[in-house]
């Protein structure tokens, strides 16, 4: 072969790879999630949203139905405003349960909905008032431990 021929496949391997290297970065760092349909912003207030970062999922059923935009402080009622870009295609109850979840033991936080019953769905710029904060392992474990504790000085 040819030391041309030879560098032409080297260089297309090269940048075959390299191209290769583009496609899974974006797809590990949920870029690639961006569609064209339409979508409304939902807003849900929480008293503690764990590690929930924006670009985060938004599931409903297990089925991605949206993403974290933003994620706020209100200074008023000391709350985390969580704002939720749904797709267009999918309308929730007025009623609808948001809860802070996580996937796996320590895996990633996602926003889960949970459809309520009502007739009436939400419109965009809506806030969705039944939420649930996320759970924090180091609460749980420290309100395990003071219970134990007190539980020893009241044996005595």
């Amino acid at each position: 072969m040819n030391r041309t021929v030879l560098d032409l496949w080297v260089g297309f391997f090269v940048t075959l790879g390299v191209l290769a290297l583009m496609f899974l970065s974006v797809k590990v760092g949920n870029l690639s999630s961006g569609h064209l349909s339409e979508t409304y912003v939902v807003h849900a207030k929480f008293d503690n949203i764990g590690g929930l970062k924006v670009r985060g999922p938004v599931k409903s059923a297990g089925v991605v139905v949206g993403r974290i935009a933003e994620i706020g402080f209100d200074p008023v009622s000391f709350e985390a405003v969580v704002t939720m870009k749904l797709d267009g295609r999918y309308h929730f109850p007025k009623d609808t349960f948001a809860s802070i979840l996580t996937a796996g033991l320590l895996g990633e936080q996602y926003v889960g909905l949970d459809a309520g019953g009502s007739d009436k769905m939400l419109d965009a710029g809506e806030t969705i008032t039944k939420t649930q904060s996320a759970v924090v392992l180091e609460k749980l474990i420290s309100q395990f431990l003071f219970s134990k504790a007190a539980d020893g000085q009241d044996a005595k």
